[in-house]
């Protein structure tokens, strides 16, 4: 079974990428975040994989991160779940998002997946609660340290007596690298930078 794959991106398409290992092209369905974030042509990348096994083919389904493998791997263990419709809900959602929904019981959110109705919505809330807690949690968790950051960003700068709209305009220019988990110490001297100039 192939678990990973380092090598040069060749092609891009809506559902998978192929990927050149050692002059061997790989076909791997991917989710559109997946798409969105490898990386350019030609580039250098490596995939998570999983395998499936069919009488009639060998299909790579691929994953830049373990969450989404995580998700991946809790929704193909559903009953009437296979691997391209989860890989279509993971085009639609988030992980961390569809963890939250499921743990939530958010029907609604749900159901707003293509593919995915009333019922099968139900069903992932039964089945999907237990695999997919850890994962909410963390995003929870995640969240809440964001917004705690955030905060001490805008306390920080008042402090040193830049104003609210500056300092909202910075916050803001700041958030994607709050979410990504960079400190305060790290944040703060790129505020400074930008508020100066």
């Amino acid at each position: 079974m192939i678990a990973s794959l380092h090598g040069r991106l060749l092609r891009r398409t809506d559902q998978f990428v192929v990927i050149d290992v050692g002059s061997v092209g790989y076909r791997v369905f991917v989710s559109r975040d997946v798409i969105e974030r490898i990386g350019v042509q030609g580039g250098l990348v490596t995939l998570d994989i999983i395998t499936q096994v069919k009488e009639d083919a060998i299909h790579l389904y691929g994953f830049l991160d373990s969450e989404e493998q995580e998700a991946f791997e809790a929704l193909i263990a559903m009953n009437g779940v296979g691997p391209r419709l989860a890989m279509s809900v993971l085009s639609s959602i988030v992980p961390h998002e569809l963890a939250v929904a499921v743990c939530s019981a958010d029907i609604a959110r749900l159901c707003l997946i293509p593919g995915i109705g009333k019922k099968k919505a139900e069903r992932m809330i039964v089945e999907l609660k237990d695999r997919l807690m850890n994962l909410a949690q963390a995003q929870t968790i995640a969240g809440e340290a964001s917004s705690a950051t955030l905060q001490d960003l805008r306390s920080a700068l008042s402090n040193l007596g830049f104003k609210g709209v500056e300092v909202e305009q910075v916050v803001s220019a700041l958030r994607e690298k709050v979410i990504a988990g960079q400190s305060l110490d790290g944040l703060l001297p790129e505020a400074l930078k930008l508020l100066r100039g």
